[in-house]
C-alpha cells in the first residue's frame, strides 16, 4: 500500500507537471512563432481585400467591397464612404452609407493595455482596410429573379445624422425598378444592434417575387490567435441550442470550403479571447447558416451567414426580417441579460466556459460577487480559497491526520526498510502490518491533491476566459491578475535595467508559490526511497517555473492555498504531538 501511495502522488504530480509543460514548452513558443507569421502576413500592403464569391441562390451573397490593388490605412478606408456616427456609452463608430454596413466600432470601455492612455480596442474596420472586419445584411432573390438588389455599392440615405441609443436610423434606397428598400439601425447602451430590414414595391400587374433575408459577418485575413488548447478562437454559433466551433484551420480545410448549418433560431459569429461578433436571427424562425472560406489573391477570407426563410412580395405589398448584433465585449452579465431578455439561445455559451461548466461558471459568479464586495478581484481570490478549503475541511481533515500519523510513523517505517530493504515483498507487508496496527490508510494523504486540482483548473479557466478578470489589479506590482506577473528574479526584479527572455520570467508571486509549496513537503511525511524523495524535492521547483507564465491570480491562489493548506496542517500535527520536521 505504501508503494501504492507514492505511485498515485507520483501519477498525479507528473500528469500536472505534463499537462503544464506541455503548455510551457511546446504551446507558448508555437503561439510566439504564429503569432509573429500572422503580424507579418497582415503587415503586407500589397494584398487586395477580395470577396468571397456569391453563392448559388437562394443561399445569401456575400457583398462585396470595391477591391484596391492596395489596401487603404483605417483612416482612409473610412475616409471613402459617407457614414452616420454611431455614439452609445459603450461603442463608437459610424455605419457606412455606401453599402449600408456596419463597419466602424470602436469599444470605450476598453483598452489594448492596462496604460489609461493606450488606445481603445477597435473591433469593426471597413472592407478596404487590411483587417476588415464587418456586418452587412441584404436580400437574395429566387432563381430566375433579375430584380436589383442593394449590394456593396449601394449608396443609401440617411434620415438622421447620428445613431445613437435615443435616436435610430433608417436607410433608404430605391432600385429603380419599384422597390423601396429601407433598413433601420437601433442600438442600445450596450453592444446589441437591431436592423429591420423592409421591401416594398409598387403596385401594378406582375408575378411575385420570392426574397429571402441574410445577414453576415466578414473578415479579411487570419487573425492572431493565441492557440491555447483550453479557448476557442474562431468562428462557432449555438444551432438547435447545440454549440458548433470551427477554428480558422477548420474553415480553411472544410470541403468545398462550406460548411452549412440549419437550425431554428441560435446565432452564429466570430470569437476573439474577449471580444465577440455575432449574427443573431428571430429566433424562432427556420434559417440556414453558413461557415464559409474563400482566398482572393493570397488573401484569406472568412465568413459567417444566415439565410431566412423565403417571403413572397406581390405588386402593393411589403416584407420586411428583423435581426440583430452583437458587437462587443464577452460580458458574463450581459450576455446573460440578453439571453433572458431577448430570448437568444444559449447566448452565455459565447464564453468557452469548458468541460468544467458547471463548476467554472460558479466560481466566477462567487468571484464577481466577492470582488464587488471588496473592491478587488485579487482580494476575492484570496476569500474564495478560504471558502474552498472550509468547504473541503472534513475530507482535508481526515487527510492530513492520515499524513500526520504516517509522518509519526517514520521512524518505525526506516526501521523496516533498514531490516527488509531488499525483500521488497516482506518489507511491503510488515508496512501493511504497521499500518493496519496503527490504523493508518496512506492513501488519504491524496484526497487533497485529488480534490484540488478541478478547482485549480476551473479558477484557471476563468482567469484566463472572463474579461472581468483582464486588466484586474491587485496590490502593489499586480497590475493585471489575468496576466503573468511582470516581475523576474533575473533582473533582481527590475534592479538591473534588462529585460529578460520571456522564458526567465520567473516573478516574485511564482517564487512565493514556491516556496510555500516546499515547506508544505517538510510538513508530509517522506518517501522511503531516495530517488523519490529527491523527485519530491525538485517539483516545487519545476512548477515555479512553470507556473511562471501563468495569470498572476492563479499563482497567488496556489500560494494561499498552500499556506492556508499548511496552516490546517500543521495545527493538526502540534494536536497530535508530531513534531513538524
Amino acid at each position: 500500500m505504501m508503494g501504492d501511495q507514492k505511485n498515485l502522488v507520483i501519477a498525479i504530480a507528473l500528469s500536472l507537471a505534463i499537462l503544464l509543460g506541455f503548455q510551457f514548452f511546446y504551446e507558448l513558443p508555437r503561439v510566439r512563432e504564429q503569432a509573429v507569421q500572422q503580424t507579418t502576413t497582415q503587415a503586407d500592403p500589397t494584398r487586395p481585400i477580395a470577396p468571397i464569391a456569391p453563392g448559388s441562390a437562394p443561399a445569401p451573397g456575400v457583398a462585396a467591397p470595391g477591391t484596391a490593388a492596395q489596401p487603404l490605412g483605417r483612416p482612409q478606408a473610412l475616409a471613402e464612404s459617407r457614414r452616420v456616427p454611431l455614439d452609445t456609452p459603450s461603442l463608437r463608430g459610424s455605419i457606412a452609407l455606401k453599402g449600408g454596413r456596419l463597419d466602424d466600432v470602436v469599444l470605450k470601455g476598453y483598452r489594448e493595455t492596462v496604460d489609461a492612455g493606450s488606445p481603445n480596442i477597435v473591433l469593426l474596420s471597413p472592407a478596404a482596410s487590411p483587417t476588415a472586419y464587418y456586418a452587412d445584411w441584404g436580400w437574395v432573390a429566387a432563381a430566375g429573379s433579375d430584380v436589383r438588389l442593394p449590394d456593396a455599392e449601394t449608396v443609401w440615405t440617411a434620415d438622421r445624422d447620428r445613431l445613437t441609443p435615443e435616436s435610430p436610423v433608417m436607410l433608404s434606397w430605391d432600385n429603380g425598378q419599384g422597390f423601396s428598400f429601407q433598413r433601420r439601425f437601433a442600438v442600445d447602451n450596450r453592444y446589441m444592434v437591431t436592423v429591420t430590414q423592409r421591401v416594398a414595391r409598387a403596385g401594378g400587374a406582375a408575378d411575385p417575387v420570392t426574397l429571402h433575408p441574410f445577414e453576415l459577418v466578414s473578415r479579411a485575413n487570419t487573425p492572431n490567435v493565441l492557440g491555447y488548447y483550453i479557448l476557442h478562437e474562431g468562428a462557432y454559433g449555438v444551432f438547435d441550442g447545440k454549440l458548433k466551433e470551427l477554428t480558422y484551420s477548420d474553415m480553411k480545410d472544410a470541403k468545398g470550403g462550406v460548411v452549412e448549418v440549419t437550425s431554428t433560431g441560435g446565432w452564429i459569429g466570430f470569437t476573439d479571447k474577449y471580444w465577440m461578433v455575432a449574427a443573431i436571427p428571430d429566433q424562432k424562425e427556420s434559417v440556414k447558416a453558413r461557415f464559409a472560406h474563400a482566398l482572393a489573391g493570397k488573401t484569406d477570407k472568412y465568413q459567417v451567414d444566415v439565410l431566412g426563410a423565403g417571403q413572397a412580395l406581390a405588386p402593393g405589398q411589403a416584407v420586411e426580417s428583423v435581426s440583430r448584433i452583437f458587437v462587443g465585449a464577452k460580458e458574463v452579465n450581459t450576455l446573460d441579460g440578453y439571453q433572458d431578455q431577448l430570448g437568444i439561445v444559449r447566448f452565455d455559451l459565447a464564453i468557452d466556459w469548458g468541460w468544467f461548466y458547471f463548476l467554472t461558471r460558479p466560481i466566477f459568479f462567487v468571484l464577481d460577487w466577492l470582488a464587488h464586495g471588496l473592491g478587488n478581484f485579487g482580494l476575492a481570490i484570496l476569500v474564495l480559497t478560504v471558502g474552498v478549503k472550509g468547504l473541503f475541511f472534513p475530507l482535508a481533515n481526515k487527510s492530513y491526520t492520515a499524513m500526520s500519523k504516517m509522518k509519526a510513523l517514520q521512524p518505525e517505517m526506516m526501521k523496516l526498510r533498514e531490516r527488509f530493504g531488499e525483500d521488497k515483498q516482506r518489507m511491503n507487508q510488515e508496512l501493511m502490518g504497521l499500518y493496519k496496527k496503527e490504523k493508518v490508510n496512506p492513501a488519504a494523504g491524496c484526497l487533497p491533491i485529488v480534490v484540488q486540482i478541478p478547482v485549480f483548473f476551473a479558477l484557471y479557466k476563468v482567469l484566463f476566459v472572463t474579461i472581468e478578470m483582464r486588466h484586474a489589479p491587485f496590490f502593489g506590482w499586480i497590475r493585471d491578475l489575468s496576466a503573468q506577473d511582470p516581475t523576474t528574479v533575473f533582473n533582481l526584479f527590475g534592479l538591473i535595467p534588462w529585460t529578460p527572455p520571456e522564458l526567465m520570467m520567473v516573478g516574485v508571486w511564482p517564487l512565493i508559490m514556491g516556496a510555500t509549496m516546499w515547506f508544505q513537503q517538510k510538513l508530509n511525511p517522506q518517501p522511503a526511497d531516495p530517488v523519490q524523495a529527491k523527485m519530491f524535492m525538485i517539483l516545487p521547483l519545476v512548477f515555479t517555473v512553470m507556473l511562471a507564465s501563468f495569470p498572476a491570480g492563479l499563482v497567488i491562489y496556489w500560494a494561499w492555498n498552500n499556506v492556508l493548506s499548511m496552516a490546517q496542517q500543521w495545527a493538526i500535527m502540534y494536536r497530535m504531538g508530531v513534531k513538524a520536521t
